[in-house]
């Protein structure tokens, strides 16, 4: 379902400069000129050849596609500026030209899946060679050291539960659902969440007396399934506002005795315990501490226990070109983040732990899906949205980050999979 316009004006849309001192601010001076010409050529060269219609303010018109089909419609309002950001940032500035309105599309998903579907190739070769030399790499200060990682964690997650609670079913679940059908209906959305929970919560054999372990409790809705099994939980989050409502979720489904939910991180976690479960949160981990993250989860599963992992995978030469670049992502969404690729997981796994493959889902439709469904959401309540206090460049910065997502999905570039591994014998 393709979201209403935002019917820009020429003039710039009015942008906060203390907030978002990168979106009000277009880059200027002779260097950023040069930038916009060498990306302005890029852009028009990636553009002339993917599947949908580029339209300049001067008639110009790029794409390719069958002339008998509607093709998505991206419509450069403001080129100048356009060029400018994407010659600055790339595709930092390809983001941050959307939240200006220098940019826009009634069909975002469909106008970034051509592009998502050709990352690879959208820069020349022997460019791609020179990506070091000008995509900034992540600030220091949002690397996932113990220090860092509270501040990471809360840019996203402790935004506001009610701004969550706007987009997302009543199970405040924000991971992929497991759905029974397609074309997905938001209406099946929060059973198609506790498909998704049960099924890990069976593969890793969660039943009455398991000494279950969570690290990222999200808002509490797998603990509570899993306390109804009859297993014992401690589940870890570094989300001061996810851990008051996920306590507060407990204690209303009367199994305060059966779950603790404690602010801590992973690293820091005691005991042992006979399985564990974590769902989407080794994309904020970060490259580097994958090794430290494996080992944490070895180190606290008792032999032959279980670990049902929920992962968003991308293609391994992408992860490898790309783990040291700073994004939009990163610099908007999710800071210090990562996303692995198979190989990394089964690499770490095998080199540093005794965790041993034993089971693979992938359902990356279904999280295609989901984002469709929590997108519709977002936008269906954008005046909620802004009453709670978020003001039109968030709004447009997260539609764009659910359409990016989504995009990611619908080209096949991402994927999300439930991975079950057992310890085997002790290293």
């Amino acid at each position: 379902m393709s979201t209403p316009e935002l019917e820009l004006p020429t003039q710039r849309v009015s942008v906060d400069p203390h907030r978002w001192p990168d979106v009000a601010q277009v880059p200027a001076g002779p260097r950023a000129r040069i930038a916009a010409v060498v990306a302005d050529r890029l852009f028009r060269r990636a553009a002339a050849r993917l599947d949908l219609r580029v339209e300049y303010p001067d008639g110009t018109v790029l794409g390719v596609g069958p002339p008998d089909r509607i093709l998505p419609r991206m419509i450069i309002r403001r080129p100048t500026d356009f060029a400018r950001r994407l010659g600055a940032g790339g595709l930092i500035g390809f983001g941050e030209s959307y939240m200006a309105g220098d940019w826009t599309a009634s069909d975002p998903v469909a106008v970034l899946t051509p592009f998502a579907a050709e990352m690879g190739s959208l820069i020349p070769r022997p460019l791609q060679r020179l990506r070091r030399a000008f995509v900034p790499n992540h600030p220091v200060s949002e690397w996932n050291t113990e220090d860092n990682t509270p501040s990471n964690v809360s840019r996203h997650y402790d935004l506001s539960n009610a701004l969550f609670e706007t987009f997302l079913d009543e199970t405040m679940t924000y991971s992929s659902a497991l759905f029974d059908e397609f074309p997905a209906h938001g209406d099946t959305l929060a059973e198609a969440q506790r498909r998704k929970i049960d099924r890990l919560l069976d593969t890793a054999q969660v039943g009455p007396g398991t000494q279950l372990l969570e690290i990222g409790t999200g808002w509490g809705e797998l603990s509570v399934r899993a306390a109804q099994r009859g297993a014992t939980v401690r589940s870890v989050t570094l989300s001061v506002e996810q851990q008051t409502l996920a306590r507060r979720r407990v204690a209303e489904a009367g199994l305060s005795d059966r779950v603790r939910i404690d602010l801590l991180d992973y690293r820091a976690v005691d005991g042992e315990y006979d399985a564990i479960v974590s769902v989407e949160m080794i994309e904020a981990v970060g490259y580097d501490y994958w090794p430290t993250y494996f080992r944490s989860l070895d180190r606290l599963l008792r032999p032959g226990g279980l670990v049902a992992l929920q992962a968003i995978t991308m293609p391994h030469d992408r992860m490898t070109e790309t783990r040291d670049t700073y994004t939009w992502i990163h610099k908007y969404v999710f800071p210090g983040g990562m996303l692995p690729s198979t190989e990394s997981i089964d690499v770490t796994t095998r080199a540093l732990t005794s965790l041993r493959t034993v089971d693979r889902l992938q359902f990356g439709e279904h999280y295609a899906e989901t984002l469709r469904l929590w997108r519709e959401r977002f936008v269906a309540h954008a005046d909620q949205v802004a009453d709670i206090g978020f003001d039109a460049t968030f709004r447009r910065m997260w539609e764009f980050y659910l359409a990016y997502s989504e995009a990611g999905f619908r080209s096949g570039y991402l994927d999300v999979q439930q991975i079950v591994f057992r310890k085997e014998n002790e290293r």
